[in-house]
C-alpha cells in the first residue's frame, strides 16, 4: 500500500476561472507530491476578466471545516487565502488554536490576500485590523505582496530601502518570518523577495519576466512553501524552494480567456 503523503490545509476562497484561490493552491500541491485539503471561505464569480460577485460561507461553516479536517485527517502545514471578512478571520482563530494550528505548533503561512492585481483593497479596514491582531501573531510565515504592505503597514515600498523597512514593521506584529514579495517593484529588473526573522535579511532574487500572465502567483507561492514546510524544511530552505517554483510557474504561464492568464505547476508534471 502506498504510504499517506504529507497533508496541507489551505483556508481560501474559490476561484471559479480556476486560476487562483483554491484551485491555484490545490493543484499546485498536487505538483509537490502534497495531499491538499481545504476550508472553504468564499466562492466568487470569476474568469480571466476579474471578479463579479463573492458569496462568504457562514463563519461557523469554516471553522468547522478546519476542525473536521485537522481532527480526523491531520496536515503538517496551514496556509490562508482570501478571508473575506473579519467575522471570518475571528471564526478559525480558536478553531486554529484547537488543532495546534499556529507559529508554536504546525507551520501556519499567511497569505493576507487583501489587494487586487491592480492594488484595489479587498478587505474591509476591520478586517486588516483582525489580520494583523489575530493571525500575524499565530503566522510561522507572512507572505504580502507590495500593495498588501501598503495597506497593512501604511508603507509604500518604492525601493529596497523601502522593502526592508516594510519587513521590519511587518514583523512587529508578531509573525515569526516575513517574505516581502518584490514582484510589483516595476523599476527593479529583477524579482527580489525579502525574508526577514527579526535578526537576519535574507535576499531572493529572481528574473521579471515580460508577460501579463501571473494570476495565482502568490498563491502558487504560499502553497509551495506550505508543501516544503509540511515535508520538514526550515522556514528559509522552504521559502528558497517556493521562490524556484514560483520562477518556473511563472515562465510556464498560458494565456486563458481574454483577459490574465494563470502562472502554471504544470512544469513538475511529466509530459502526457
Amino acid at each position: 500500500m502506498t504510504s499517506t503523503p504529507p497533508r496541507v490545509l489551505t483556508i481560501a476562497g474559490s476561484d471559479s476561472g480556476g486560476g487562483a484561490g483554491i484551485q491555484a493552491d490545490l493543484r499546485t500541491l498536487f505538483a509537490c507530491g502534497v495531499h491538499g485539503c481545504t476550508a472553504v471561505t468564499a466562492v466568487t464569480v470569476q474568469n480571466s476578466l476579474g471578479v463579479t460577485g463573492f458569496v462568504e460561507i457562514p463563519p461557523d461553516v469554516v471553522a468547522a471545516q478546519i476542525e473536521s479536517v485537522a481532527g480526523d485527517i491531520g496536515v503538517q502545514a496551514a496556509k490562508t487565502g482570501m478571508l473575506a471578512s473579519a467575522a471570518i478571520i475571528e471564526a478559525i482563530t480558536p478553531a486554529l488554536d484547537r488543532v495546534g494550528i499556529g507559529r508554536s505548533g504546525i507551520p501556519f503561512v499567511v497569505d493576507p490576500v487583501a489587494a487586487s492585481m491592480h492594488g484595489n483593497q479587498l478587505l474591509a479596514d476591520n478586517a486588516l485590523d483582525a489580520l494583523r491582531g489575530l493571525l500575524f501573531p499565530r503566522a510561522t510565515l507572512v507572505t504580502p505582496n507590495l500593495d498588501e504592505v501598503r495597506l497593512i503597514t501604511g508603507i509604500t515600498v518604492r525601493d529596497r530601502a523601502d522593502q526592508r523597512k516594510a519587513a521590519e514593521a511587518l514583523h512587529a506584529m508578531g509573525p515569526a518570518w516575513v517574505l516581502v514579495k518584490g514582484g510589483h517593484m516595476w523599476d527593479d529588473p529583477e524579482c527580489l523577495d525579502l525574508l526577514f526573522d527579526g535578526r537576519e535579511f535574507i535576499e531572493l532574487p529572481g528574473p521579471r519576466y515580460d508577460t501579463k500572465h501571473t494570476h495565482g502567483s502568490g498563491d502558487t507561492l504560499a502553497s509551495s512553501i506550505s508543501s516544503a514546510l509540511a515535508r520538514g524544511a526550515d522556514v528559509p530552505e522552504a521559502v528558497r524552494f517556493g521562490k524556484n517554483f514560483i520562477v518556473r510557474s511563472v515562465a510556464a504561464a498560458y494565456p486563458l480567456g481574454g483577459g490574465v492568464g494563470p502562472v502554471s505547476p504544470m512544469w513538475r508534471l511529466p509530459e502526457a
